[in-house]
């Protein structure tokens, strides 16, 4: 009798286990080939935060190649050049083929000079966004696939990858709080030496910023700047000051950004580059908040935390 009403018990907690599932959305992080050390790290907090949230579940796709210091190896047996020993240039991973359309979200955790996708594999992104699907871009994720038109459109403003004025304007705001689209030649993509710094926000009527103090102190990180693109359909929902004397353009600079596409929500921010920037409070109640905004239409977790930076004050929580 006893053995019955605990294997009764295991099957309704079990049951309970599938329903809470079943009410909850779906992500999948891609990721495998990025130029920061920190990714394998970086995803797993990405997918912690968002199962914390108790909105999603999150399966991770990775590919074959994967990135050790400045070489992008790969994760299966290759062939050396017979003259050089080198490793073959990188090439698309052809078992990269997610079934995306299984997801709400899909969150892109790759990085500059990531090999190209396999045609099918880009077709079925633009498809999935294109239809509805949600996808959200972090930090180095907006330096991939220069050369891919659709993902460009996508992601609104990227840098790196020789990219320069033929892949769009610059998109910043004015010391009198005017956005601005610069046409001026130039490369897209840099950033001066990592340290903390504001972010304004400048749509406080967006879900995603809805609440938040107008300005608050990220954590130590890159504050990317000089990012160019086709700017389609795209809002600049928070802006951070890249300063000259860090290295920086002088102007503000994007930091939380949306962009639609075809029916499909983008949510893209250029802040998370290691660890550290990650445990930002700000980052992950803005991520969080962008992730759902962008497989939803909608943020339903308006609470802002107690522990949110302030304007003179970085919060972060050490991720163990």
């Amino acid at each position: 009798m006893k053995k019955a009403t605990t294997i009764l018990a295991l099957a309704g907690m079990a049951l309970m286990t599938n329903l809470e599932a079943a009410d909850k959305m779906k992500a999948l992080i891609i990721d495998g080939q990025n130029n920061h050390g920190i990714w394998p790290k970086t995803t797993v907090m990405m997918k912690s935060y968002l199962e914390k949230s108790g909105l999603f579940t999150v399966d991770v796709a990775r590919t074959a190649f994967t990135w050790q210091g400045d070489k992008l190896i790969p994760q299966y047996p290759v062939k050396l050049d017979h003259e050089t020993q080198a490793l073959p240039k990188p090439k698309s991973d052809p078992n990269f083929t997610p079934t995306f359309s299984d997801y709400d979200l899909v969150v892109s955790n790759f990085g500059w000079n990531a090999a190209p996708w396999p045609d099918a594999t880009k077709a079925a992104l633009e498809a999935y966004v294109n239809d509805g699907g949600g996808l959200a871009v972090v930090h180095a994720a907006d330096n991939s696939f220069a050369e891919w038109h659709e993902y460009n459109r996508m992601i609104g403003l990227g840098g790196w990858g020789d990219r320069d004025e033929k892949s769009g304007p610059y998109v910043y705001y004015d010391d009198h709080g005017h956005l601005v689209r610069d046409t001026s030649p130039g490369r897209g993509g840099s950033h001066g030496k990592q340290h903390n710094y504001l972010v304004e926000t400048r749509d406080a009527d967006h879900p995603i910023t809805k609440g938040l103090p107008k300005k608050w102190l990220h954590a130590q990180d890159e504050l990317y700047d000089r990012l160019r693109g086709p700017a389609e359909n795209m809002n600049v929902l928070a802006t951070a000051f890249s300063d000259k004397e860090t290295g920086g353009t002088g102007r503000h600079e994007p930091m939380l950004i949306t962009i639609e596409y075809g029916q499909g929500r983008v949510y893209h921010t250029p802040m998370g580059h290691a660890d550290y920037s990650m445990e930002c409070v700000g980052f992950i109640t803005t991520f969080v908040r962008g992730a759902e905004w962008a497989a939803t239409g909608k943020v339903t977790l308006t609470e802002v935390p107690e522990d949110f930076p302030s304007p003179t004050e970085v919060k972060q929580r050490k991720f163990d």
